[in-house]
């Protein structure tokens, strides 16, 4: 069966996401509001200029992109304003569950009181969820780039009772990884832990498999933000199989950032056949032209599934994910009992 015959399956299975970015997701829309009203932005007003605008010459690139994105989130009002409306976004896709990455560094550098940010996105969530049924849950990432200011800020805000918001489940570390070696945020994810979150660090996406090691050493991660070099030494995937650790593969933002050259030479198969946890994930959707039902898509042609497949690929992601037991049971049965309709 191929992808397209799968694409009335895929929009109606119930999903859960868990690497994709909070302002990575804002839809063209969003971000066309955005700009008008901060017009002194370098980011266009016009969807088809924003098409342009969201075209990447390389990892590098991107980053700029998306920080010029990030620049028009400058108040706890564009805050929840994005918030809802990704959560809308993901409701249509049937998306029961999500683990949304967010970077409070770089909104309250910008100026945004740090309280009215934890607020918007936490008054965001609960009416997406009284709205849509779509559960959200945070994760606070350290923009990589930033250096360890932004390192000491993110712990800072994700483990201070006073401010931490209810939704937070783990601390990541995103942004470049060339020139930001692993080891040095080693103190900061050691103090995130000692809270209680969860380790999900960006690794092996532009760079080798050593940075997905120093993840694993250094940061005790739980789970690997891409991998994508993994598949380049075999004891790694080894370890990652036999520990039961799992991957946040994004295909299509692999292409779009040049880590990956074509979908055809993408490792997600090599990894499933080592017998590696896989989970499919969109990462920054609108800057990439897709979401997730595209990328399950994506992942039924390069893995060769059929329905079951891809329903078992949808239980690999709520297994993964941070959920309580109950909550994962009701997807997971939630997913048997759509395959069940489906197949009759």
């Amino acid at each position: 069966m191929t992808a397209t015959d799968l694409t009335p399956f895929i929009a109606g299975l119930p999903k859960a996401e868990l690497h994709v970015h909070h302002v990575g997701s804002a839809s063209p829309r969003i971000v066309a509001e955005l700009a008008a009203r901060h017009p002194d932005s370098k980011v266009p007003t016009d969807p088809e200029a924003l098409a342009d605008f969201f075209t990447f010459t390389d990892f590098a690139h991107f980053i700029e992109v998306y920080l010029a994105v990030v620049d028009l989130v400058r108040t706890p009002q564009d805050v929840r304003d994005l918030t809802f409306e990704v959560a809308r976004d993901m409701a249509r896709q049937n998306i029961r569950y999500a683990e949304l990455t967010v970077t409070p560094y770089s909104s309250v550098r910008r100026g945004i009181d740090e309280r009215g940010f934890m607020e918007a996105i936490e008054d965001a969530r609960k009416a997406a969820e009284s709205e849509f049924g779509t559960v959200l849950r945070w994760c606070f990432d350290i923009p990589g780039e930033a250096g360890l200011e932004a390192a000491e800020v993110t712990a800072r805000l994700a483990t201070d009772d006073a401010l931490r918001p209810e939704g937070l489940v783990s601390f990541g570390l995103g942004g470049p990884e060339i020139g930001v070696p692993r080891p040095q945020f080693k103190p900061y994810f050691d103090r995130a832990r000692a809270a209680g979150l969860r380790s999900v660090p960006h690794a092996g996406e532009t760079t080798g498999p050593q940075t997905v090691w120093d993840a694993l050493r250094e940061l005790g991660a739980e789970r690997i933000g891409h991998g994508t070099s993994s598949t380049q030494d075999p004891a790694l995937l080894a370890h990652l199989a036999e520990h039961r650790i799992p991957l946040e593969v994004c295909p299509t933002s692999n292409i779009a950032t040049r880590a990956v050259a074509t979908l055809d030479e993408h490792p997600v198969k090599e990894m499933v056949q080592a017998g590696v946890v896989v989970t499919i994930n969109s990462d920054d959707p609108p800057m990439f032209g897709t979401d997730l039902n595209s990328e399950y898509a994506v992942a039924a042609r390069l893995l060769g599934l059929d329905e079951r497949g891809l329903a078992a690929l949808a239980k690999n992601a709520v297994e993964a994910s941070f959920l309580d037991a109950a909550g994962k049971a009701r997807i997971t049965d939630e997913i048997d009992a759509y395959v069940t309709q489906w197949m009759a």
